[in-house]
C-alpha cells in the first residue's frame, strides 16, 4: 500500500483528500503546516507528497520543498503542489525547485486521483528500471570481476613465487628481469582495474547529487589543447605506436576539470589503440562550433555493430572470446558518464567496415 502525505492548513481539504485517496487504497497521513509536514516526511518517508503552496505563510510550500530536496532521505520523493493561484511564474518556480506536478484549485476528486496515480506510476517505473539496471550491473560484476582480478594476480603471484624459490644465480639476469617486468605489468593492470572500478562507482554516486553536479560543471580548463596532445601521446607511447598518432587541436575553454578531461582522453585513445591493428592510424581532434567543444577519436579497428553501440555500459565487453582484451569494459562507460554529468554527450559512429569514431560533445566554457 502506497503512503501519501497531505500537507495543507485547511482541515476540510485535507479530510476530503484523505477520504478520496483512502477509497483508492492508499494510506494517508495529514500535516497542518510546513513544520509538521517536514517532520512527518522525514519520519515516514512517504511514497508521494501533496502540498499546498501557501499555508501558514505565503510560499511556505516552496520553502518546504527546498528543505526536502536538500535532504538525501527525502530528495527523491515525488511531490505535487496544489494551489489556487497556478500562474506560469509560480509553476516554473515550483518545477525549478523539484516539484513533479501541479494541481490547481478547485479540483475534482477524479483529477486528484488521476494526478496521484500518474505520479506514483512514473515513480514505480523509474524505481523498477533502476532496480533492473542494478541487478544487471551486479550480475555483470559477479561474472567478470573475479576473472579480471584473478588474471593479473596470477601473473604477480606465479612470478613472485618463482623468484622466491629459485637458488641464487640459478637463473640468468635476463630471465629475472623478465619476471620483474611481468610482475610490474600485472600490477599496473590490476591498479588500473581497481581505479576504474572506483571511478565508475564515484560517478554513479555523483549523478544523484544535484549540488555536486552543479559544482562539477562550474570548473574550467582554459587550455585543453596541450593537455590533449600530451595525454594522447602518452597512451600512444605506452602502446609502442607513437608514429601512428595524429592530433589536431584548437584551444578553446572547456567546462570540465582537467583531471576529468584527461581521463576521457586516456580511456578513448587507449581503446582506439587496443582495438586497432599496429600500423593503422588513430586520429584525435579537438574543435569548437555552435557553443560546443567537440573531441573525437577515430581508429581503423574492427568497429561496432549497431547492437553493440546500444549495449555500451559498465562491465560490458564485446566478442571477448574472439579477442582477449583485459579490462571490465569500463573505459567507454566512464567517458560517457563523465560527458553526461557535464551536460554533454558521447556518440559512436561505426559503419559495416573497419573503424569507428567516438565523439564527445561538451558545452563550451562561458565567461563568468
Amino acid at each position: 500500500m502506497s503512503k501519501i502525505l497531505v500537507i495543507d492548513d485547511e482541515a476540510w481539504l485535507r479530510e476530503m483528500m484523505r477520504l478520496v485517496l483512502m477509497q483508492q487504497g492508499y494510506e494517508v497521513v495529514e500535516a497542518g503546516d510546513s513544520e509538521d509536514g517536514i517532520a512527518k516526511a522525514r519520519a515516514m518517508r512517504p511514497d508521494l507528497i501533496i502540498c499546498d503552496v501557501n499555508m501558514d505563510k505565503a510560499d511556505a510550500g516552496y520553502a518546504l520543498l527546498t528543505k526536502l530536496r536538500e535532504d538525501a532521505a527525502t530528495a527523491s520523493i515525488p511531490f505535487i503542489f496544489i494551489t489556487g493561484n497556478a500562474d506560469a511564474a509560480g509553476m516554473r518556480q515550483g518545477m525549478e525547485l523539484g516539484a513533479d506536478d501541479y494541481l490547481p484549485k478547485p479540483f475534482k476528486s477524479d483529477d486528484l486521483c488521476a494526478t496521484v496515480n500518474a505520479r506514483l506510476r512514473k515513480a514505480r517505473t523509474v524505481r523498477e528500471e533502476a532496480e533492473r539496471k542494478f541487478s544487471q550491473l551486479r550480475s555483470q560484476i559477479t561474472l567478470m570481476l573475479p576473472h579480471e582480478m584473478r588474471t593479473p594476480l596470477n601473473g604477480i603471484i606465479s612470478n613472485a613465487e618463482l623468484l622466491a624459490t629459485i637458488e641464487e644465480f640459478s637463473l640468468p639476469p635476463s630471465e629475472i628481469a623478465e619476471m620483474g617486468r611481468e610482475i610490474s605489468t600485472s600490477g599496473q593492470r590490476l591498479e588500473r582495474l581497481i581505479e576504474n572500478f572506483l571511478v565508475y562507482a564515484q560517478l554513479e554516486i555523483l549523478a544523484n547529487d544535484a549540488e555536486g553536479v552543479k559544482a562539477l560543471r562550474a570548473v574550467r580548463t582554459k587550455e585543453p589543447a596541450n593537455i590533449l596532445r600530451q595525454t594522447a601521446a602518452t597512451q600512444a607511447e605506452r602502446c609502442s605506436r607513437a608514429p601512428e598518432l595524429g592530433v589536431s587541436a584548437v584551444d578553446v575553454p572547456l567546462a570540465m576539470a582537467e583531471d576529468y578531461f584527461k581521463k576521457i582522453i586516456t580511456e578513448l585513445v587507449q581503446n582506439a589503440f587496443k582495438y586497432s591493428s599496429p600500423g593503422s592510424f588513430v586520429e584525435v581532434r579537438l574543435s569548437a562550433a555552435d557553443g560546443e567543444v567537440e573531441f573525437s577519436v577515430q581508429d581503423s579497428g574492427r568497429g561496432f555493430s549497431p547492437e553493440q553501440i546500444q549495449r555500451i555500459g559498465a562491465y560490458v565487453q564485446f566478442e571477448r572470446k574472439m579477442q582477449d582484451v583485459e579490462g571490465l569494459g569500463l573505459g567507454l562507460a566512464i567517458a560517457k558518464k563523465m560527458a553526461e554529468l557535464h551536460g554533454g554527450t558521447l556518440t559512436i559512429t561505426s559503419g559495416p567496415g573497419p573503424g569507428s569514431v567516438v565523439t564527445v560533445k561538451l558545452p563550451a566554457a562561458r565567461e563568468a
